[in-house]
Protein backbone atom coordinates (compact mmCIF):
# COMPACT_ATOMS: atom_id res chain seq x y z
CA UNK A 1 0.00 0.00 0.00
CA UNK A 2 1.25 3.46 -0.86
CA UNK A 3 2.36 5.50 2.13
CA UNK A 4 2.13 9.27 1.77
CA UNK A 5 4.86 10.98 3.74
CA UNK A 6 3.96 14.36 5.18
CA UNK A 7 6.84 16.59 4.12
CA UNK A 8 6.77 20.39 4.28
CA UNK A 9 5.94 21.72 0.82
CA UNK A 10 8.42 24.07 -0.77
CA UNK A 11 6.80 27.42 -1.49
CA UNK A 12 7.77 27.24 -5.17
CA UNK A 13 6.18 23.83 -5.70
CA UNK A 14 2.79 23.56 -7.38
CA UNK A 15 0.34 21.15 -9.04
CA UNK A 16 -0.82 22.11 -12.50
CA UNK A 17 -4.27 20.70 -13.35
CA UNK A 18 -4.72 20.29 -17.12
CA UNK A 19 -8.07 18.45 -17.22
CA UNK A 20 -11.00 18.98 -16.95
CA UNK A 21 -9.65 22.56 -17.12
CA UNK A 22 -6.43 24.46 -16.48
CA UNK A 23 -5.80 25.44 -12.86
CA UNK A 24 -2.79 25.72 -10.56
CA UNK A 25 -2.70 24.49 -6.96
CA UNK A 26 0.14 25.85 -4.83
CA UNK A 27 -1.26 25.56 -1.31
CA UNK A 28 -1.69 22.46 0.83
CA UNK A 29 -5.30 21.51 1.65
CA UNK A 30 -6.79 24.07 -0.70
CA UNK A 31 -10.11 23.37 -2.46
CA UNK A 32 -10.94 23.31 -6.16
CA UNK A 33 -14.42 23.02 -7.69
CA UNK A 34 -14.35 20.66 -10.69
CA UNK A 35 -17.86 21.30 -12.01
CA UNK A 36 -20.90 19.12 -12.74
CA UNK A 37 -21.03 15.37 -13.29
CA UNK A 38 -23.96 13.06 -13.87
CA UNK A 39 -24.65 10.04 -11.65
CA UNK A 40 -22.62 7.10 -12.94
CA UNK A 41 -20.61 9.21 -15.39
CA UNK A 42 -16.87 8.54 -15.32
CA UNK A 43 -14.59 11.57 -15.36
CA UNK A 44 -10.85 12.20 -15.17
CA UNK A 45 -8.69 14.70 -13.32
CA UNK A 46 -5.28 15.11 -14.95
CA UNK A 47 -2.21 16.96 -13.72
CA UNK A 48 1.16 17.66 -15.26
CA UNK A 49 4.12 15.83 -13.69
CA UNK A 50 6.17 19.00 -14.04
CA UNK A 51 6.69 21.32 -11.07
CA UNK A 52 9.46 23.35 -9.46
CA UNK A 53 11.64 22.52 -6.46
CA UNK A 54 12.56 24.72 -3.52
CA UNK A 55 15.09 26.64 -5.63
CA UNK A 56 12.58 27.33 -8.38
CA UNK A 57 14.21 24.94 -10.85
CA UNK A 58 11.83 23.08 -13.16
CA UNK A 59 11.50 19.32 -12.57
CA UNK A 60 9.69 17.79 -15.56
CA UNK A 61 8.89 14.53 -13.72
CA UNK A 62 8.61 15.93 -10.20
CA UNK A 63 5.28 14.28 -9.43
CA UNK A 64 5.40 10.50 -9.82
CA UNK A 65 1.77 9.56 -9.13
CA UNK A 66 -1.64 11.12 -8.59
CA UNK A 67 -3.77 9.50 -5.88
CA UNK A 68 -7.46 9.61 -4.86
CA UNK A 69 -8.69 9.18 -1.28
CA UNK A 70 -11.76 9.92 0.83
CA UNK A 71 -14.31 9.11 -1.86
CA UNK A 72 -18.03 9.07 -1.05
CA UNK A 73 -19.42 5.61 -0.39
CA UNK A 74 -20.05 3.55 -3.52
CA UNK A 75 -17.83 5.65 -5.77
CA UNK A 76 -15.03 3.96 -7.73
CA UNK A 77 -11.59 5.40 -8.48
CA UNK A 78 -8.37 4.40 -10.15
CA UNK A 79 -5.07 6.09 -9.30
CA UNK A 80 -2.78 7.29 -12.06
CA UNK A 81 0.00 5.35 -13.72
CA UNK A 82 3.58 5.93 -12.51
CA UNK A 83 6.25 8.22 -13.92
CA UNK A 84 4.37 9.65 -16.90
CA UNK A 85 4.42 13.26 -18.19
CA UNK A 86 0.75 13.64 -17.24
CA UNK A 87 -0.97 11.82 -14.40
CA UNK A 88 -4.72 11.04 -14.52
CA UNK A 89 -7.08 9.70 -11.88
CA UNK A 90 -10.32 8.05 -13.02
CA UNK A 91 -13.43 8.57 -10.88
CA UNK A 92 -16.94 7.15 -11.26
CA UNK A 93 -19.76 8.24 -8.93
CA UNK A 94 -22.30 5.60 -8.00
CA UNK A 95 -25.16 5.51 -10.53
CA UNK A 96 -27.66 6.07 -7.71
CA UNK A 97 -25.86 9.10 -6.25
CA UNK A 98 -28.34 11.73 -5.13
CA UNK A 99 -28.09 15.32 -6.38
CA UNK A 100 -25.66 17.43 -4.39
CA UNK A 101 -22.04 18.48 -3.87
CA UNK A 102 -19.46 15.84 -2.96
CA UNK A 103 -15.82 16.18 -1.97
CA UNK A 104 -12.77 13.90 -1.97
CA UNK A 105 -9.01 14.24 -1.73
CA UNK A 106 -6.41 14.32 -4.50
CA UNK A 107 -2.68 14.05 -3.77
CA UNK A 108 0.32 14.57 -6.04
CA UNK A 109 3.17 12.36 -4.80
CA UNK A 110 6.94 12.47 -5.13
CA UNK A 111 8.03 8.94 -4.15
CA UNK A 112 10.56 8.87 -1.35
CA UNK A 113 10.82 12.63 -1.60
CA UNK A 114 13.75 12.10 -3.98
CA UNK A 115 13.16 15.47 -5.62
CA UNK A 116 12.52 17.13 -2.25
CA UNK A 117 8.93 17.90 -3.22
CA UNK A 118 7.07 15.83 -0.64
CA UNK A 119 3.40 15.64 -1.59
CA UNK A 120 0.67 18.18 -2.29
CA UNK A 121 -2.83 17.29 -1.14
CA UNK A 122 -5.96 19.24 -2.00
CA UNK A 123 -9.75 18.78 -1.87
CA UNK A 124 -11.83 18.44 -5.03
CA UNK A 125 -15.56 19.19 -5.10
CA UNK A 126 -17.97 17.98 -7.79
CA UNK A 127 -21.68 18.67 -8.13
CA UNK A 128 -23.63 15.52 -9.06
CA UNK A 129 -26.73 16.28 -11.11
CA UNK A 130 -28.47 14.81 -14.18
CA UNK A 131 -28.54 18.33 -15.66
CA UNK A 132 -25.20 17.99 -17.46
CA UNK A 133 -26.13 18.67 -21.08
CA UNK A 134 -28.36 20.78 -23.29
CA UNK A 135 -30.03 19.45 -26.44
CA UNK A 136 -30.85 21.21 -29.70
CA UNK A 137 -32.44 19.46 -32.69
CA UNK A 138 -32.90 20.97 -36.16
CA UNK A 139 -35.06 21.11 -38.17
CA UNK A 140 -38.15 20.75 -35.99
CA UNK A 141 -40.24 20.06 -39.11
CA UNK A 142 -38.74 18.15 -42.01
CA UNK A 143 -40.10 17.13 -45.43
CA UNK A 144 -38.90 14.04 -47.28
CA UNK A 145 -39.88 11.71 -50.06
CA UNK A 146 -40.96 8.16 -49.33
CA UNK A 147 -37.87 6.01 -48.97
CA UNK A 148 -35.56 9.03 -49.20
CA UNK A 149 -33.28 9.71 -46.19
CA UNK A 150 -33.48 13.08 -44.50
CA UNK A 151 -30.91 14.37 -42.01
CA UNK A 152 -31.81 15.65 -38.56
CA UNK A 153 -29.01 17.48 -36.75
CA UNK A 154 -28.58 16.80 -33.04
CA UNK A 155 -26.41 19.21 -31.03
CA UNK A 156 -25.28 18.16 -27.55
CA UNK A 157 -23.82 20.87 -25.33
CA UNK A 158 -21.99 18.86 -22.66
CA UNK A 159 -21.71 21.15 -19.63
CA UNK A 160 -20.34 18.41 -17.36
CA UNK A 161 -16.80 17.13 -16.68
CA UNK A 162 -17.33 13.71 -18.27
CA UNK A 163 -16.54 12.80 -21.88
CA UNK A 164 -19.85 11.01 -22.04
CA UNK A 165 -21.26 8.36 -24.36
CA UNK A 166 -24.80 9.24 -25.44
CA UNK A 167 -27.39 7.33 -27.43
CA UNK A 168 -29.61 9.09 -29.99
CA UNK A 169 -32.88 7.45 -31.00
CA UNK A 170 -36.25 8.24 -32.53
CA UNK A 171 -39.43 7.41 -30.60
CA UNK A 172 -43.01 7.39 -31.79
CA UNK A 173 -42.78 4.95 -34.71
CA UNK A 174 -43.32 1.32 -33.65
CA UNK A 175 -41.24 -0.11 -36.51
CA UNK A 176 -38.34 2.38 -36.28
CA UNK A 177 -35.72 1.48 -33.68
CA UNK A 178 -32.40 2.81 -34.99
CA UNK A 179 -30.05 3.94 -32.19
CA UNK A 180 -26.87 5.90 -32.80
CA UNK A 181 -24.07 6.10 -30.21
CA UNK A 182 -22.05 9.33 -30.01
CA UNK A 183 -19.44 10.80 -27.69
CA UNK A 184 -19.76 14.41 -26.49
CA UNK A 185 -16.58 15.77 -24.94
CA UNK A 186 -16.79 17.75 -21.70
CA UNK A 187 -17.35 21.51 -21.91
CA UNK A 188 -17.96 21.36 -25.67
CA UNK A 189 -20.87 21.39 -28.11
CA UNK A 190 -20.88 18.50 -30.59
CA UNK A 191 -23.17 18.30 -33.65
CA UNK A 192 -24.22 14.91 -34.98
CA UNK A 193 -26.20 13.83 -38.04
CA UNK A 194 -29.10 11.46 -37.47
CA UNK A 195 -30.57 10.17 -40.78
CA UNK A 196 -34.22 9.13 -40.92
CA UNK A 197 -35.89 7.15 -43.72
CA UNK A 198 -39.62 6.41 -43.82
CA UNK A 199 -41.32 4.16 -46.33
CA UNK A 200 -44.93 5.31 -46.07
CA UNK A 201 -46.41 8.76 -46.82
CA UNK A 202 -47.90 10.64 -43.89
CA UNK A 203 -47.38 13.21 -41.16
CA UNK A 204 -45.47 11.78 -38.20
CA UNK A 205 -45.16 13.47 -34.80
CA UNK A 206 -42.17 11.83 -33.11
CA UNK A 207 -39.40 12.66 -30.67
CA UNK A 208 -35.62 12.62 -30.79
CA UNK A 209 -34.41 11.11 -27.52
CA UNK A 210 -30.86 11.58 -26.22
CA UNK A 211 -29.61 9.87 -23.08
CA UNK A 212 -26.32 9.04 -21.40
CA UNK A 213 -25.47 5.34 -21.17
CA UNK A 214 -24.29 6.00 -17.61
CA UNK A 215 -27.75 6.63 -16.17
CA UNK A 216 -31.36 6.83 -17.41
CA UNK A 217 -31.67 10.03 -15.34
CA UNK A 218 -29.42 11.87 -17.82
CA UNK A 219 -31.96 12.35 -20.59
CA UNK A 220 -33.41 14.98 -22.95
CA UNK A 221 -36.17 14.84 -25.56
CA UNK A 222 -37.24 17.09 -28.44
CA UNK A 223 -40.45 16.68 -30.45
CA UNK A 224 -40.25 16.96 -34.24
CA UNK A 225 -42.62 16.53 -37.18
CA UNK A 226 -41.74 14.52 -40.28
CA UNK A 227 -43.86 15.02 -43.40
CA UNK A 228 -43.34 12.22 -45.91
CA UNK A 229 -44.72 12.54 -49.43
CA UNK A 230 -44.55 10.45 -52.58
CA UNK A 231 -42.27 11.98 -55.23
CA UNK A 232 -42.15 11.68 -59.01
CA UNK A 233 -38.81 9.83 -58.83
CA UNK A 234 -40.25 7.42 -56.29
CA UNK A 235 -43.18 6.75 -58.58
CA UNK A 236 -40.78 6.10 -61.48
CA UNK A 237 -38.82 3.68 -59.32
CA UNK A 238 -42.04 1.88 -58.31
CA UNK A 239 -42.71 1.23 -62.01
CA UNK A 240 -39.50 -0.78 -62.25
CA UNK A 241 -40.57 -2.80 -59.23
CA UNK A 242 -43.91 -3.70 -60.86
CA UNK A 243 -46.03 -1.55 -58.58
CA UNK A 244 -47.79 0.55 -61.24
CA UNK A 245 -49.93 -1.22 -63.87
CA UNK A 246 -50.75 0.29 -67.28
CA UNK A 247 -51.64 -1.09 -70.73
CA UNK A 248 -48.80 -2.92 -72.46
CA UNK A 249 -48.54 -0.30 -75.20
CA UNK A 250 -46.86 2.08 -72.72
CA UNK A 251 -44.14 -0.34 -71.62
CA UNK A 252 -41.27 1.40 -73.53
CA UNK A 253 -42.16 4.67 -71.79
CA UNK A 254 -42.22 2.93 -68.41
CA UNK A 255 -38.73 1.55 -69.02
CA UNK A 256 -37.40 5.04 -69.72
CA UNK A 257 -39.09 6.40 -66.59
CA UNK A 258 -37.52 3.62 -64.50
CA UNK A 259 -34.07 4.36 -65.96
CA UNK A 260 -34.51 8.04 -65.03
CA UNK A 261 -35.23 7.03 -61.44
CA UNK A 262 -32.07 4.91 -61.30
CA UNK A 263 -29.92 7.73 -62.68
CA UNK A 264 -31.13 10.22 -60.08
CA UNK A 265 -30.88 7.75 -57.22
CA UNK A 266 -27.23 6.75 -57.89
Amino acid sequence: MLSLVAVPLASATYVSIVEPFNHTINTQNSTVYLGKDGPGQTFYVTISAATTNSTGALNNLGWNQFVVSGLPQGWIAQNSALYTPTLSVKITPQATTSDGSYSFNLTAVNFGNYSKLGSLKFTAVVNVTPDVFKLNVTPITTYEGVGTPTDVYVSINNTGVSDSLFQVSLKGLPSYNITQSVIALHHTTERFTYPITLNEPGVYHVSIDVGSVASPLIFRQTNITIVTKASLLNDYHAIGSGVVAFPIVYEPVYAIMYLISLIFRH
